[in-house]
């Protein structure tokens, strides 16, 4: 990034030797620097990739395994009629807004709550991870691994507490290796869409 024409004007002469180095572009010290809002932000953005690639992973198996659908009514869940076949996010979102609400919620409200909640668990998650990574000095696509590697354990360790998940030992390493690999997707997905746009283009 270049210096204005105020700083310039305004730069006070030091000794040579005394000089500060600027950071050169395309080197570590190089990162822009975010506000709070700007870094949460871009973390809602990148989290709206990061949803969409770990999505067509899922969608992709589903596929392979004989699933039917096309892409926008598996993604937006148009084959959930009641809570019965209702999947976790839909589970996790009817507890907290009929325990908000006071009320049951009728069937016909699945697919939306599914929708909503899936989401937004993605989006809110991917702000944190903005706030987080946009306070570093540098914006690694790697620290999407152990971000989706947190948010994969978060689920093992509350969902089963709600009754809406077996314990994790109970499941077999292959469903919980194709569980782990998505929430890795989406968490590098995520990282790299957030570097992307934290980034000063000319240094990329």
């Amino acid at each position: 990034m270049g210096i204005s024409a105020y700083e310039r004007k305004n730069e006070r002469r030091v000794p040579h030797g005394n000089q500060t180095k600027l950071p050169v572009a395309g080197s570590k010290s190089a990162c822009a620097t975010l506000t709070p809002l700007g870094a949460a932000s871009r973390g809602l953005v990148a989290g709206a990739v990061g949803t969409l690639a770990m999505d067509s992973l899922l969608f992709m198996r589903y596929r392979r395994k004989g699933g039917a659908e096309g892409f926008a009514d598996w993604e937006f869940s148009r084959s959930v009629a009641s809570w019965e076949d209702a999947p976790a996010p839909a589970q996790v979102g009817k507890r907290l807004l009929e325990g908000f609400l006071g009320r049951g919620l009728p069937a016909r409200r699945a697919r939306l709550v599914n929708n909503a909640t899936h989401w937004a668990t993605g989006l809110l998650a991917s702000a944190q991870y903005g706030l987080v990574a946009g306070s570093l000095p540098s914006r690694r696509i790697r620290y999407g691994l152990p971000f989706g590697a947190a948010l994969w354990s978060v689920g093992y360790a509350v969902l089963p507490a709600a009754g809406i998940y077996r314990p994790i030992w109970r499941y077999d390493r292959k469903t919980l290796t194709k569980d782990l690999t998505a929430h890795l997707v989406f968490g590098v997905s995520t990282a790299a869409t957030f570097r992307l746009l934290s980034t000063p283009a000319g240094d990329l």
